[in-house]
């Protein structure tokens, strides 16, 4: 298994570190598999911010992957797709389609309103959930935890990431 470094961003005008549910599951749950928590930020729901904070995760080499929390909704502050879709190289269409899909088993056609996306950039995975700690755990159980496995087959997005200063455990 190959360890990852994992920023962690929680998009919320409201949560602080202590009352930041989302980002603390998504915590623990990098650090359980064995990957690296990297970075942990809250920032406002503002775009612009946001552009920044993930762009200057996209070009730290040493972080593999950034997870969002937050932001994916509907409300007139909701803004995480349109600031971060932007900074995509590719876009990874399936996740939010699986996404989508696994939450439909937990919440049934409320699911339509996920805004769930994903994307790479500058050889770093972007995720972006939705904010609840239960969107969160549905994403690590159901895609994260297996697809930034190294050892997931027939395949994981490991191969895609610049991990070669990352040596096998």
């Amino acid at each position: 298994m190959i360890p990852l470094n994992i920023a962690v961003v929680t998009v919320s005008d409201t949560r602080n570190i202590d009352t930041d549910t989302s980002g603390a599951y998504l915590a623990d749950a990098i650090a359980s598999a064995g990957h690296t928590l990297a970075a942990r930020d809250i920032v406002k729901d503002d775009k612009y911010q946001l552009r920044k904070v993930v762009s200057n995760h996209i070009a730290n080499n040493d972080i593999h992957s950034v997870i969002l929390t937050g932001g994916t909704g509907f409300t007139e502050r909701d803004s995480t797709p349109e600031a971060i879709s932007v900074l995509f190289d590719k876009a990874i269409e399936g996740f939010g389609e699986l996404f989508r899909h696994i939450s439909y088993e937990e919440i049934g056609t409320s699911t339509v309103q996920s805004r769930a996306l994903a994307g790479m950039a500058n050889k770093t995975a972007i995720f972006c959930l939705p904010g609840s700690t239960g969107a969160c755990k549905t994403a690590w159980e159901g895609i994260l935890k297996s697809q930034l496995d190294s050892t997931h087959k027939p395949c994981n997005f490991v191969t895609h990431f610049s991990v070669t200063d990352v040596k096998e455990k």
